[in-house]
């Protein structure tokens, strides 16, 4: 008997078919993973189990009897939990009470001391250390994510679902979620795990299921098959690299740090950059990486050290004069900070050069715009209904596409980008890996900041590992070791 069947599952949109005739099987103390691109229906799929979408077709079992879900509640009552990708916390509430908000409210007094205790105690269980009493948005983006562990935990689950639980973690953090998977699946939950990390996906999937096209392309067990054959199912089509040829640069220098600090978690970095240059940064969540990357775009501000651009010193600086004198930023939280969502996509690459689309009054030329924005959705396949989509509506991929778009309609003499493929499927992720070396070609100077140390040897020139603030080593391609880089990043 099965924990989870859905049966000939469909749901339209609209018209579009999101879902055709889907069959999807959990075993109890399974852990099944669910594959597939951007757009293919696992979202959609999961949210009709959690009682988010309603199925327009088909049949869903719990334990071999059929389930009514109607909404969340009566998904909540079937014993199912479910972590999206989104993270559905509220900002100005403490870690313990966004962990126990759907518990609050069901008598007259909530004893705040013992759900302190009692939060401390679930997310030292799944081998975290977070003061319960912080407000979630004083909190890193790794920690709000454990926190929504922590909060689907703290209920009686039979089935957890997780959609893209590792995509803001570091190496460390994702093997204590693993640990923590293992120990449900013991205890008999039935676990569904959405992920385009192939690697992961074998490191911790029983079964592993690709959808494509809103279809079952077919279910497979992990021990019987391979990531070339999930893969394939994936895309239709074989892959035979994940990663451009690479060409060696022989630009001059464009950028030169001297012992930047910011006070906090950057502390004296050192490095030069030259044209055409990929420059990877590795090193676990808490290194100081993103932190860096902000210094460098002046969204924080640095304490101490010295910045070159193409040999001067570049002072008094803002997020807007970096922008003018050529450094881009693709930020790691897209949603945020990289786009403005209920703005289209033309509103969104318009605005980091609204002057070369206007004319000599400040007026936009609305022809200019549009043929501007058509030519980079087609240039970096941004799949949209057209230049005026609202950016809410695209999937994780093409969103990252649009926030890669902004600074292709600007002629940027460096661009850093932090996790570029984050939460996003294979096939995207080979789109955005040729763009990188494309620019990486017109002699764009790249700093490219990824958990994914695989990534990064796929695509960097250099890379430096960093750790507690540091630059810890420098790495040539010669040079380049996963095992190596995670040493690095995890030994003093």
């Amino acid at each position: 008997m099965y924990r989870v069947e859905l049966r000939n599952i469909s749901k339209k949109f609209g018209g579009i078919a999101a879902l055709k005739d889907v069959t999807f099987k959990v075993l109890h103390g399974e852990i099944h993973a669910l594959a597939g691109e951007n757009g293919a229906g696992k979202s959609t799929l999961v949210k009709i189990l959690s009682g988010a979408h309603t199925k327009d077709s088909g049949q869903i079992f719990i334990d071999g009897s059929e389930a009514l879900i109607r909404n969340t509640q009566d998904s909540k009552k079937l014993g199912i939990g479910i972590i999206y990708q989104e993270f559905s916390l509220v900002p100005e509430l403490s870690v313990a009470e966004n962990i126990f908000l759907n518990q609050l409210g069901t008598g007259f007094l909530v004893r705040w001391n013992k759900m302190k205790i009692k939060a401390e105690e679930l997310i030292n269980s799944i081998g975290f250390d977070i003061n319960p009493s912080l407000r979630v948005r004083d909190l890193s983006i790794a920690q709000q994510q454990v926190v929504e562990i922590a909060k689907a935990l703290s209920e009686k689950v039979r089935i957890l679902i997780l959609d893209e639980p590792s995509a803001v973690l570091g190496t460390r953090e994702v093997q204590k979620l693993f640990d923590t998977l293992t120990k449900l699946k013991k205890d008999g939950v039935a676990v569904i795990y959405i992920s385009h990390h192939i690697d992961e996906i074998f490191q911790i999937a029983d079964r592993i299921t690709v959808l494509k096209d809103g279809s079952t392309a077919g279910s497979l067990l992990a021990s019987e098959t391979d990531k070339k054959s999930v893969i394939k199912m994936m895309l239709g089509r074989s892959l035979d690299t994940m990663y451009p040829s690479h060409n060696t640069f022989s630009g001059k220098e464009i950028l030169s740090i001297e012992n930047v600090s910011d006070g906090e978690k950057v502390n004296g970095v050192s490095f030069k950059l030259k044209e055409g240059e990929i420059l990877g940064i590795a090193g676990l969540v808490g290194s100081g990486r993103t932190e860096l990357a902000r210094a460098l775009f002046a969204a924080d501000k640095i304490k101490t050290g010295r910045i070159f651009l193409a040999g001067k010193e570049f002072r008094q600086r803002s997020p807007g004069k970096t922008v003018r004198a050529g450094i881009g930023m693709v930020p790691e939280d897209r949603k945020q900070h990289g786009v403005i969502l209920p703005l289209t996509i033309k509103e969104n690459i318009s605005l980091t050069n609204y002057k070369s689309i206007s004319d000599v009054f400040g007026f936009i030329k609305t022809k200019k715009e549009r043929e501007n924005t058509i030519e980079l959705i087609r240039k970096l396949s941004i799949k949209a209904e057209g230049e005026n989509q609202e950016t809410l509506k695209l999937s994780g991929g093409n969103q990252q596409k649009v926030a890669l778009a902004k600074w292709l309609n600007r002629d940027c003499r460096v661009l850093i980008i932090d996790e570029p493929t984050r939460g996003i499927d294979v096939g995207s992720k080979v789109e955005i890996y040729d763009l990188i070396f494309e620019l990486s070609k017109k002699g764009v100077a790249l700093i490219v900041i990824s958990s994914e140390t695989q990534e990064l040897t796929g695509i960097c020139d250099r890379i430096l590992v960093m750790r507690k603030g540091k630059i810890k080593s420098e790495l040539t391609r010669k040079e380049f070791s996963e095992e190596e880089i995670l040493r690095l990043s995890i030994l003093d």
